[in-house]
């Protein structure tokens, strides 16, 4: 195969928004990439819906789902569920709603007006912002600007339905600031709002269709899907080759440089699994999610039956002073009973009644009575801001290699800080009706991030700030693991943009080595 016997400069794990975006970027600078990718290749003609309740696991796999499920130890109360990650081409990207939210400077920057939890990051905000527009361009966000930020140039938004259009006046004259949320979709007219889902369409765009694709159609890149890697092999120079299982048999990849992209949760356990600790000791801690505020609003009557759209979100409730919270943003899905179930499901799972199994199949009951309540309700999410905690972590078992495994404790001040944005939306909100749809806190597992740290001290971070390790030479970190903190929005743009901007960094360290050996 073309792909196992090409000599290639740089090997990318992982095609998701980090993997698929430095490949990009990598292969369109003449760099021969080979992507690497657990999950299958699929089909473009695909239409498929995350689903929780299926276990089987090549079943899973052959959809592009993360096949095993993951434990999680939250607050001691010990859960197995089947998480909202991907495992194909564009890995869990594929599958999200399409929202691009550019963070504001105080996520990445300290000052007296924000102290930074942790000091601000090794990048600041002014060195990041050419990255986040050239991430917008390239991933095709339309959208506006938020009335209370920065001023941002996107693409035209897509149009307002006549709900949206009644709730962006209710809001405004709420006295709140909304906007048009930063959608990444190429194609405005005749979308069909794929949200949430694999659509075979082309207009969402994501890790394979602003990435993966586009860096194959160079010529200079290669993918080997449907192969697990197992260990990167390393010696005192850096990575000499990588072990992967792919149709059963083990096989041997080698590289100039080497790209980890496996997210968050997958990417520190294979650094675990290659005796790669660091002298930090951090790798695989300071794990961080967002806390989830789901709540529902009503349009009014005179917009009954209209669709689920992403077209409204506002930052009012971005901060406190300088407590951090976050922003809030229109879901996309409509208040339907297998959600509703799930959710059920999920409360019930962490609830004082989850060893009484049997009692778990009444949950269809309220989630009946709950899509007739809500089924004409816009549902949005408050995403409050995580920081980092050491003793959260992912956990790695050498007899368990794919077991995904985390233990995590919401901290006080997490939970002080949720009933502030509760307080904060409904104060917002006020006049609008309004309902919050979960009791106790929720994370949001999609957003896992931090696990890899960069940072500037050895000590204290895994990567330095040009996300290579700081122990093995040739070897980068391009998803959610780098973040030191969560910031107040969804992951993806920050992931895109730092992806671009570690592929420059590669790209002039690979043309260095090319110098030299020439000299």
């Amino acid at each position: 195969m073309k792909a196992q016997t090409r000599s290639h400069d740089v090997i990318v794990i992982g095609t998701g928004m980090g993997g698929g975006t430095i490949g990009r970027r990598l292969a369109e600078a003449g760099l021969c990439v080979l992507f690497v990718e657990r999950g299958p290749a699929g089909l473009r003609m695909e239409e498929t819906e995350l689903n929780a309740d299926i276990w089987d696991r090549e079943a899973r796999l052959v959809r592009g789902f993360w096949p095993e499920p993951m434990t999680a130890d939250v607050d001691g109360v010990e859960t197995t569920f089947n998480a909202p990650l991907g495992a194909g081409i564009g890995g869990s990207s594929v599958f999200y709603a399409a929202t691009l939210e550019r963070p504001e400077p105080h996520d990445l920057d300290h000052s007296e007006e924000m102290p930074h939890p942790t000091g601000g990051w090794p990048i600041g905000y002014t060195e990041m912002q050419p990255y986040f527009e050239e991430a917008e361009a390239q991933f095709f966000v339309r959208g506006t600007s938020d009335p209370l930020g920065q001023p941002v140039d996107l693409l035209e938004p897509l149009d307002m339905p006549p709900a949206d259009s009644a709730l962006f006046e209710a809001m405004q004259k709420a006295g709140l600031h909304p906007y048009q949320g930063h959608m990444a979709l190429r194609d405005k007219d005749g979308c069909n709002s794929c949200l949430g889902r694999k659509c075979p369409r082309r207009c969402k765009m994501d890790g394979r269709s602003a990435g993966v694709e586009p860096a194959l159609e160079t010529g200079n890149a290669d993918v080997l899907d449907l192969t697990e890697v197992t260990r990167i092999n390393t010696d005192r120079h850096g990575v000499t080759s990588i072990t992967a299982l792919r149709n059963g048999q083990e096989i041997t990849l080698t590289a100039r440089a080497y790209v980890l992209a496996a997210g968050a949760l997958a990417s520190p356990r294979l650094f675990m699994a290659s005796g790669i600790v660091g002298s930090s000791g951090l790798v695989g801690r300071n794990l961080m999610f967002h806390l989830n505020e789901m709540f529902a609003l009503w349009p009014g009557r005179d917009h009954k039956g209209s669709g689920a759209t992403k077209s409204l979100a506002f930052r009012d409730t971005y901060r406190s002073g300088d407590t951090r919270l976050g922003m809030v943003q229109a879901m996309g899905i409509e208040a339907r009973y297998g959600e509703i179930v799930h959710f059920l499901n999920m409360a019930f799972d962490r609830s004082l009644l989850r060893k009484l199994r049997p009692l778990r199949q009444l949950t269809h009951i309220p989630a009946a009575l709950a899509v007739r309540l809500f089924g004409d309700a816009k549902l949005f999410v408050g995403i409050l801001e995580d920081l980092p905690y050491a003793e959260n972590r992912v956990l790695f078992d050498p007899d368990r290699p794919r077991h995904v495994r985390i233990k995590y404790s919401i901290a006080p001040e997490l939970r002080a800080r949720r009933k502030t944005l509760r307080r904060a939306v409904r104060s917002s909100l006020k006049g609008l009706r309004t309902v919050f749809l979960g009791t106790g806190p929720d994370l949001n597992w999609g957003h896992p991030c931090g696990t890899l740290r960069f940072g500037n001290d050895p000590a204290t971070s895994v990567l330095d700030r040009d996300c290579r390790t700081h122990d093995v030479e040739n070897l980068w970190v391009a998803d959610a693991s780098f973040m030191p903190t969560s910031m107040g929005v969804n992951p993806s743009l920050t992931i895109a943009a730092n992806a671009l901007r570690v592929g420059d960094a590669i790209i002039a360290e690979l043309g260095k080595e090319a110098d030299n050996d020439q000299a």
